[in-house]
């Protein structure tokens, strides 16, 4: 496996590799990886000839008061384990040659950013897919590898893949959760032992809002209503949103018909959580 910092280290890697046939899979990641992302790694393996797995730490879409700053960062500890998972080709680029004095040039997205992570974090999605569509430039990949735990952002890069004609398939993998249910997250690892313990009470009731559904309930605000009751009896938890939305317009629904995305952020200390499960009527 090579390690590499810069887009002509890159080039160069790809044209010694894009001589013959075969696939290229892209995994991007901020680092501190965990199992989720590591089955991100595995599918991309078994699906391609060749996975690049990209380390950046994306300045540009974190806010003024989020937590750039204090994002877990152990670049030593990330390459063996994407080493030891068979990529490739680690792109760990840097904030100099990515965002070089005077950069000016950002992609913004409408209706689907707007709400859910979006009314918190306004500039996060501009960020994302800025970051995004230049990884997708740099590595030129066939498929590109993101996790269901952050639904929105697979929503909003598999709408900029469609919208802008770039060419690559974007691929959703399920969470990978801990045996409480907690979705992996790198900022778990903000989490103190109680608020660890309190955190399992989102997958909790994304549970209960499911069973609700079973049972014939189909009101989004009964449902909403339900799981921010659930939520908020932790006295830990102090809840951002909990809204029921359409799985690809990330729209807001009135009533479940069919299938819906049940999205939850809440902050647990210093840690802001998000969780979601994709509902769907018997």
């Amino acid at each position: 496996m090579q390690v590499v910092h810069s887009k002509a280290e890159v080039l160069a890697w790809l044209q010694s590799v894009r001589a013959g046939n075969g696939t290229l899979g892209l995994v991007p990641t901020m680092g501190a990886l965990h199992a989720g992302h590591m089955s991100l790694v595995a599918a991309s393996v078994a699906e391609n000839t060749h996975t690049v797995m990209s380390l950046f730490v994306n300045p540009a879409q974190f806010g003024p008061e989020e937590d750039l700053d204090n994002y877990p960062s152990d670049l030593e500890g990330d390459c063996r384990k994407a080493e030891a998972a068979g990529v490739d080709l680690v792109y760990a680029g840097t904030v100099d040659e990515l965002y070089p004095t005077g950069y000016a040039t950002y992609v913004i997205q409408e209706q689907l950013t707007d709400g859910l992570c979006g009314t918190d974090r306004p500039i996060h999605f501009r960020g994302m897919l800025t970051i995004v569509l230049k990884l997708f430039n740099i590595v030129r990949p066939d498929i590109a590898y993101f996790g269901q735990k952050d639904a929105q952002q697979a929503a909003v890069v598999t709408r900029m893949a469609r919208d802008l004609d770039i060419g690559v398939t974007i691929c959703v993998l399920p969470i990978v959760r801990e045996p409480d249910g907690l979705a992996m997250s790198s900022r778990n690892a903000y989490l103190s032992p109680a608020e660890r313990a309190a955190a399992a009470v989102l997958y909790q009731a994304l549970q209960e809002a499911e069973a609700a559904v079973a049972g014939g309930m189909r009101s989004a605000g009964e449902i909403t209503r339900r799981v921010r009751g659930r939520i908020e009896s932790e006295p830990l938890a102090e809840v951002d949103y909990v809204e029921l939305v359409d799985c690809d317009e990330i729209s807001p629904l009135a009533e479940l018909t069919g299938r819906g995305l049940l999205a939850v952020a809440a902050r647990f200390g210093k840690a802001r959580l998000i969780d979601n499960i994709v509902l769907r009527t018997p």
